[in-house]
């Protein structure tokens, strides 16, 4: 395993060492996202660190979601408990989108079974005062974490990410997750100019919380827009497009490799790619080499089974990668993930078993 110890309570983090800035240069993850030959097909899974696991939950014990995400040693043993029992090829960062949000005052609490919840909507002008610029010094505790989870990891990648200013705005406007989503189109539909203000502020924040990791020591960065899938794609390329490239034009001198992916998002592939990135997520909607047509040249992709897949047999579970693999065997470019992320109730052994089954069929 490339993980060097079991950090909370254990390494004290004086005496981590350096792994090197250039150490994860050729793992088979960024070599994946740079469209470069692979050892093997690289394997990651969106929450592969949280409820998934025993060991997870162990740590978190006690602990509200907020507090834990401010505690660096943490973060770090959260993050990396994946990597030793899954060996999947790379990391990602404890957290959560809301967290910059957070950090510039906003009232909000993560509450268990609902997600993020917002006490003062935005829904006027007199409402963006609350999202003041995110300042480094804002999210020290993300740059420590990141440091202590990099130095653990070697020369297995670390991926940052942040919230989409869709995703977030969406949050924003409605107080918490929405199904319709309508006091969010009402606001970008009802005032566009408001709504062009509200997600330049949150590509700002997006921009410097990516940044911030980045220079922690992250080597890829994903932008969620979790809700996005709920645009049309004329609206995504007048009211939201913007503001996402706005974000991934940031970070584009970092040289890291950028994703972008979203839910429910195959009428809006192309433009996720035309956004910035160099790697496009898909959902389990779309086959890979459907949605390769659609992104066009010049992009991996990232995924795509089916969350709900790893609760069947696993020999059902083997024939539906396999499926994946076969769609992406064409592609220059392919991290195998899941088509979103990992359910509270798998049972760990079941994404052990993928990860090992995609590394050998497509051992090279």
């Amino acid at each position: 395993m490339p993980v060097r110890g079991r950090l909370l309570g254990v390494t004290p983090k004086d005496s981590i060492p350096d792994p090197g800035a250039d150490a994860t240069a050729g793992s088979p993850f960024l070599r994946a996202c740079r469209r470069e030959p692979v050892p093997h097909t690289p394997v990651w899974f969106m929450r592969q660190a949280g409820r998934s696991l025993p060991e997870y939950r162990k740590a978190r014990e006690g602990i509200a979601m907020l507090d834990a995400l401010r505690r660096p040693e943490l973060v770090a043993e959260i993050t990396l408990q994946p990597v030793r029992r899954h060996d999947v090829d790379a990391a990602v960062l404890y957290s959560d989108i809301v967290v910059p949000l957070k950090a510039i005052g906003v009232d909000l609490d993560i509450k268990p079974g609902v997600g993020p919840v917002i006490a003062r909507p935005i829904r006027s002008r007199a409402d963006l005062a609350q999202l003041r610029p995110l300042e480094p010094d804002d999210v020290r505790f993300v740059t420590e974490a990141v440091g202590l989870t990099t130095a653990e990891l070697g020369a297995t990648p670390l991926i940052g990410f942040a919230g989409a200013p869709f995703t977030l705005a969406s949050y924003l406007v409605e107080g918490g997750p929405s199904r319709n989503h309508e006091h969010t189109k009402a606001l970008m539909y009802g005032d566009p100019e408001l709504w062009a203000d509200l997600l330049d502020r949150l590509a700002t924040i997006a921009a410097t919380f990516l940044t911030v990791q980045i220079e922690a020591g992250a080597a890829a960065v994903q932008l969620f827009d979790s809700w996005v899938g709920a645009l049309s794609p004329a609206d995504y390329r007048a009211s939201v497009l913007p503001a996402s490239a706005k974000v991934f034009a940031a970070v584009a001198g970092t040289g890291v490799p950028r994703i972008h992916f979203g839910v429910g998002t195959g009428e809006l592939l192309g433009l996720l790619g035309e956004a910035g990135a160099d790697v496009v997520g898909v959902d389990w909607r779309v086959p890979l080499d459907e949605a390769a047509r659609r992104v066009g040249p010049g992009k991996a992709l990232q995924g795509n089974l089916d969350p709900a897949v790893l609760f069947a047999p696993r020999t059902a579970v083997e024939a539906q990668a396999r499926r994946v693999l076969d769609a992406a065997a064409s592609l220059p470019g392919h991290v195998f993930n899941l088509g979103h992320g990992v359910l509270p109730d798998t049972d760990p052994d079941a994404l052990t078993r993928l990860v090992s089954y995609v590394h050998e069929q497509t051992a090279r």
